[in-house]
């Protein structure tokens, strides 16, 4: 090996010997005071490596069904402020930038607050939950979302007497999302729950699934997570969380009420109007299944819906 002789290095620039000699302590100090990585698709904690998430508790709510391939779940999206082609989604998602965010909580609280996503995940211990997914069109995922309890953060946020529900809001940025420069919906879309359905310990906010942060497609940096609900209030990309008085007019609601409830409980004995929902499709199978009450969840929700006629409040 020829060695060559280098010159007009400033002796500032070169690395102390002791430094050097104790180089595997060097490296691990560094690495602690990273604060951000960027990322393909956003920017994960200092803590974490490439898109990985460290997670604290791992649940199982799916009584050991197969989970859905990662490459079926991050490509087949419904996420119409981008396109209402689902295979579409993750191209016209991939330059979509999930950081800087703010995610504001407002309204009847005590602790109104700004939170930066980063800042908000630090705050709380990720868990990582196999729940089942069904979307309203009548196909359904096993999926391994990466999140915190939602009641977490209502908590933290002191919620006044006044608060009965508790509103979303997504990113409106038509430049952006170009599905927005469509009137398919009125944008911004909007999602809500009743605060007991948002305390339930199942409601979830996700920042990753698959172990990973969570990709643009599937609604980085943030969504709501609720299983025993139809995938379209699993409100995505979240800018905004107000906890209001009134129930909120969610964006599917406005746009054909007779389709699509506030409540969108799972339930297969009410078909929606141009189709059955007694039975599902599993993304990766060849063959319908039963659809399940509650989409499973029956022990742990159907306590909220006591004496509710969920035929009518659907």
């Amino acid at each position: 090996m020829i060695i060559k002789k280098t010159t007009g290095i400033p002796s500032s620039e070169i690395t102390d010997r002791n430094l050097y000699l104790n180089r595997r302590q060097f490296i691990k100090a560094a690495a602690a005071i990273v604060t951000a990585v960027a990322v393909p698709g956003g920017f994960i904690r200092g803590a974490d490596t490439g898109r990985k998430l460290i997670i604290n508790k791992r649940g199982e709510f799916a009584e050991g069904e197969k989970v859905t391939s990662a490459s079926k779940a991050t490509n087949y999206n419904n996420f119409y402020e981008f396109s209402t082609d689902k295979d579409d989604v993750t191209e016209r998602s991939k330059r979509f930038r999930t950081r800087p965010w703010t995610i504001s909580a407002e309204g009847y609280i005590n602790k109104p607050k700004a939170y930066s996503i980063d800042g908000l995940i630090k705050l709380f211990p990720l868990e990582e939950r196999i729940y089942r997914f069904r979307c309203v069109e009548g196909w359904s995922m096993v999926i391994p979302w990466v999140g915190f309890p939602f009641s977490d953060f209502v908590k933290r946020c002191e919620p006044a007497s006044k608060a009965k529900f508790v509103e979303f809001t997504t990113l409106k940025d038509r430049n952006q999302m170009p599905g927005q420069n469509r009137d398919i919906l009125e944008w911004p879309y909007v999602e809500g729950l009743r605060l007991d359905e948002a305390l339930n310990p199942l409601t979830l906010l996700a920042a990753g699934m698959y172990g990973e942060i969570l990709p643009n497609q599937n609604g980085a940096p943030l969504r709501l997570v609720v299983p025993w609900k139809y995938g379209f209030k699993y409100i995505k990309s979240i800018v905004r969380i107000r906890f209001v008085e009134q129930m909120p007019v969610s964006s599917w609601m406005k746009a054909n009420p007779v389709e699509y409830g506030f409540y969108a409980n799972v339930n297969p004995e009410v078909d929606h109007p141009r189709w059955s929902q007694a039975r599902e499709t599993r993304i990766g199978e060849f063959k319908k299944r039963k659809t399940l009450m509650f989409n499973g969840y029956g022990k742990e929700v159907a306590h909220l819906y006591k004496d509710m006629d969920l035929a009518k409040y659907f």
